[in-house]
C-alpha cells in the first residue's frame, strides 16, 4: 500500500521523458538511443517488463501532425514559397523533431506503465 502512494503520475512520466528512472529520477533509463536498460543502475528496477511497442511511434506521428499541417498552410498561404524549398524545409523539420520526441516519448509511456502497474511493474 506504501508504494502505491509514491507512484505519483506526473513525477513518474516527468521523469520518463527525461530518459531517467521512473521509481529513483536518477537512473538513466535507456542504454541507447530507444532501446531500454534491462534495470536501473541505480535503484535496480527491472524494466525487462515494459511494453511501449508501437505506442511512441503512435503519438509522435501524432504530434507531428497537428504541428506541421498548420506550418504546411502558413507557409503555402503566406510565404507562396517554392514547393521544392517548402517540403526540404519541413521535411527537415519533422525528422528533428521526430529525433528528438520519439525517446523521450517512449520514456514517459514507461513512466505511466511504472505509475499505472502495467505488464507486471
Amino acid at each position: 500500500m506504501e508504494e502505491k502512494l509514491n507512484r505519483s503520475l506526473k513525477v513518474a512520466m516527468f521523469f520518463g521523458w527525461k530518459r531517467l528512472c521512473p521509481r529513483c529520477g536518477k537512473g538513466e533509463l535507456m542504454s541507447s538511443y530507444l532501446k531500454v536498460r534491462l534495470e536501473c543502475s541505480s535503484c535496480f528496477q527491472d524494466f525487462r517488463c515494459q511494453r511501449a511497442d508501437d505506442g511512441p511511434a503512435y503519438i509522435t506521428i501524432l504530434i507531428l501532425g497537428h504541428l506541421l499541417v498548420p506550418l504546411i498552410l502558413v507557409f503555402y498561404d503566406f510565404f507562396r514559397l517554392n514547393p521544392l524549398i517548402m517540403a526540404v524545409s519541413l521535411s527537415t523539420v519533422a525528422i528533428l523533431l521526430t529525433f528528438y520526441l520519439l525517446p523521450r516519448i517512449k520514456g514517459a509511456l514507461i513512466g505511466l506503465q511504472w505509475a499505472k502497474k502495467m505488464h507486471g511493474f
